[in-house]
Formats: structure tokens, sequence, C-alpha cells
């Protein structure tokens, strides 16, 4: 019988971070903080943001180890002035970090097309602290991020808006 044994290497993830807005002040220490989760440095392209004057935007495809998503979203959160998604995925699945200065931070566990899975214990604690079907509509949403789905999709919509027109020959 063959033994098993754990890898001595922590497994390599992919990840993707998109920083909706940030202001020019604060991207040298992005690419910092970035630098010091991913060991290696990165050249990030940032472009304005047109919805919030004075902000860029930018994204990123990273490999690191296993909790790096983890890491860049404790790193970027401390600036009150960031909004951003952080996505790490495996084969298994990964997890989805989403930051607004007005929600703050939402971790989720993701399946591997990038959908909210929501456990047996998270269901039972909303069951146990709601009363009417209110509240657990309300925090269903709040377990699956729709708050900060809504207020992060309006700067989605920008890169959509900036896709270029097909043109009928």
């Amino acid at each position: 019988m063959e033994r098993l044994t754990t890898p001595s290497k922590p497994s390599q993830v992919r990840g993707f971070l998109t920083i909706h807005s940030a202001p020019s002040a604060l991207r040298h220490h992005i690419d910092w903080a970035i630098h010091a989760v991913l060991g290696n440095w990165v050249q990030l392209a940032w472009n304005p943001q047109p919805l919030m004057p004075g902000t860029f935007r930018t994204q990123l495809e990273f490999r690191g180890p296993q909790g790096a998503g983890a890491e860049i979203a404790s790193s970027l959160r401390s600036w009150h002035y960031l909004n951003f998604e952080v996505i790490e995925g495996s084969e298994l699945g990964g997890e989805l970090f989403r930051f607004t200065p007005e929600l703050g931070i939402h971790r989720a566990v993701v399946d591997q097309s990038g959908a909210v899975l929501v456990n047996e214990n998270q269901l039972s604690a909303i069951l146990a602290n709601s009363f009417d079907e209110d509240s657990i509509r309300e925090g269903i949403a709040a377990i699956v991020g729709t708050s900060w789905e809504s207020e992060l999709d309006r700067f989605r919509s920008v890169d959509l808006q900036e896709l270029p027109r097909l043109r009928a020959i």
C-alpha cells in the first residue's frame, strides 16, 4: 500500500484582482502591497475611472500560493477609499472577496464557476435567528453578498461600455 503524504510545497492557485476605483495617491502603495504578497513585481495598467473622477481602475491575473487572494484582500481593505474584488480558485473551487468603503469586506466560498456556495451551518444560523420571511431573505442576501454585488455592478458595467462596437458590413 502506498503511503499518503502531504505536499511539501503549498499548492498554487490562480486569482483575479479587479480594483474598480482607487485614488491616484494610492496606486504605488497598492503595487507594493501586491508585491509583498506575491513576491514579484507586477506592472499594473491603471485607467481612469469615469464613474468617480480622480480615481483609477485596474485588473490583474495572478498565480500564487493558496491564500494569496485573502492576503491581497486583507492588505487592500486597510485603505478605505478602494472598491475591489479578488477571486482565488483552484480545481476544487475557491474564495471571493469583495470590498466597498460603505459595506466593508465580504468573503464567500465559490465553486469552479464562481457561484457563491451556502453551507448548512449558514442556513441553520439564519433560520435560528429569523422570525419572518423578510429576515430569512435578508440573511440569505447577506451570505451571498447581494449588497456588494449591487454596489460593484455599476463599476463592472463601465468595462462593458468600453468594448468596441461591432459594425455591420
